[in-house]
């Protein structure tokens, strides 16, 4: 199964059916961990081999996980190099490795949970602060656009990747950026005219 990046994939599995504050929840309480522990090579691969296990159960796929962290792998590669030269092989598995481990759960977690639903709890969150003269309705909808705008970019690479390579293109970053940069202003022009359509102007 091949999605766009971090997108709502409906389903019914237990992990589809699941609130998502829990989801939240265990995403943190793992990101925590991962700072706590600070996992040596061997914890973060059987930690890997467990996230892959919940991808197959939720009726993902490990080739939607792979999806998921594979635009982070040549970043990883740099932190991988960096960190075997300024320390020792093993962090240079683990501390890369722990990295894709987060990016692999807070995919399955927007896999797995509608956004509205993500952003309810998270409005709920900072409903606490509505006293302090927080909106936690504009909050959530800024956590809204930041977890929209995300995928919508990387597809938008993608796509003119696709194309310029099925044209023959020389690869050329100002090539790539350019109409990169025009097709990401143009939606999210047409993205304000809708935000100020609802009222979301001031």
């Amino acid at each position: 199964m091949k999605s766009t990046l971090g997108l709502y994939q409906p389903g019914t599995s237990w992990l589809h059916r699941a609130p998502a504050w829990t989801k939240l929840l265990a995403l943190f309480m793992i990101g925590a961990a991962s700072v706590v522990i600070q996992g040596t090579w061997w914890w973060v691969l059987a930690t890997f081999a467990v996230v892959g296990v919940v991808y197959l159960s939720a009726g993902l796929g490990l080739g939607l996980m792979w999806h998921q962290i594979r635009p982070m792998m040549l970043l990883m590669i740099v932190i991988a190099a960096m960190t075997w030269i300024t320390a020792t092989w093993q962090k240079a598995v683990a501390v890369p490795g722990m990295i894709l481990v987060l990016v692999a759960v807070a995919s399955l977690v927007t896999l797995t949970t509608r956004t509205t639903d993500l952003v309810d709890v998270l409005v709920r969150l900072f409903g606490v602060l509505r006293r302090f003269g927080v909106d936690p309705e504009r909050v959530g909808l800024i956590l809204l656009l930041g977890i929209r705008v995300v995928p919508l970019v990387y597809e938008l690479s993608r796509e003119i990747s696709e194309a310029q390579t099925a044209r023959g293109a020389v690869r050329d970053i100002r090539a790539f950026a350019v109409p990169l940069i025009v097709r990401a202003l143009r939606d999210a022009d047409a993205m304000g005219e809708a935000l100020v359509a609802r009222g979301f102007d001031d």
